[in-house]
């Protein structure tokens, strides 16, 4: 896989450098310059990060950093058993539970919710940080919702993180899956207020809670550039029509100059007449409408 000329490999996080220092000093290089670039393509382009996930494995697959981010590149493309034996492998490593709540989601994109919810009940929850703690609630509210337990997933939901006036990295996501869940429930009116919680938490549009939010107060989004661009094919498309017409115009004419009987041209300007007609009905109703109306 081809890397930029503008990546270095320092970009890495320093932790992950200090892993790659038991590689020899090129290959640690070749390794951190393609988790750079899974780190850089993850969002936007999945398959690509997917990629050169692989060749950061096929080189360098004993250092723990290299099995997780091979997981999260999976877990980006859907690839959910392949990211579970990733971040197994990543933590039997180091030990650690940081890749808990991601693995217990990943039993839901496999479709063992059950097995979400047994992992959300397990000793090594106790172990997440704030943040964790907070990534497996919401993984275990999922799961409920995938065994259709609405109400179940409601509460599950309920916590002082949810009611606390603080904003966290993990507000938005928070109140926007208790919007969510509030919605599904046909509890409209909770989960419009919860939705505008949502909008004030995400400051960096994590979310399509305001989008959601329009949504349920009716107001309805145009692209401005779609609409104009049919406006612009129906003028196009009008504006042909006129030129053939143009064409018959030009071959009546010739028909005189050529000495037709004036009895046919008489007959064929007839014609003409009604579709110079049809061409001022078609010219009043061309027209180029640009109205413009203004998502977590």
């Amino acid at each position: 896989m081809p890397i930029p000329e503008d990546v270095t490999g320092e970009e890495i996080d320093k932790d992950v450098k200090q892993e790659l220092q038991s590689l020899p000093k090129t290959l640690a290089e070749d390794v951190a310059k393609n988790l750079v670039m899974v780190a850089r393509l993850i969002d936007e382009d999945p398959e690509a990060a997917y990629a050169y996930s692989k060749v950061a494995l096929r080189l360098a697959s004993r250092v723990a950093a290299v099995r997780e981010a091979g997981g999260f590149a999976a877990y980006a493309n859907q690839k959910y058993s392949e990211a579970l034996a990733e971040f197994r492998a990543a933590r039997r490593m180091t030990g650690g539970v940081e890749l808990w709540p991601v693995m217990a989601d990943c039993e839901r994109g496999l479709g063992r919710p059950e097995k979400a919810l047994d992992m959300a009940g397990a000793a090594e929850v106790h172990k997440l940080d704030k943040a964790g703690q907070v990534e497996m609630r919401l993984v275990a509210a999922g799961a409920r919702r995938d065994m259709d337990q609405l109400d179940a997933a409601i509460v599950t939901l309920q916590s002082p993180e949810l009611a606390s006036h603080s904003i966290q990295p993990w507000t938005a996501r928070l109140r926007y899956a208790y919007a969510d869940a509030l919605l599904a429930a046909g509890r409209n009116g909770e989960a419009r207020e919860w939705f505008a919680k949502a909008v004030e938490a995400d400051r960096d549009s994590s979310t399509d809670a305001s989008d959601r939010l329009a949504e349920l107060d009716g107001v309805e989004f145009v692209d401005a550039l779609v609409e104009d661009d049919e406006d612009a094919i129906d003028t196009v498309n009008t504006l042909d029509e006129v030129d053939e017409v143009d064409h018959v115009d030009d071959d009546e004419v010739d028909a005189i100059e050529d000495g037709d009987d004036v009895d046919d041209v008489d007959d064929d300007s007839d014609d003409v007449d009604g579709v110079d007609e049809a061409d001022d009905v078609k010219a009043d109703d061309v027209k180029v409408d640009k109205d413009v109306d203004d998502k977590d």
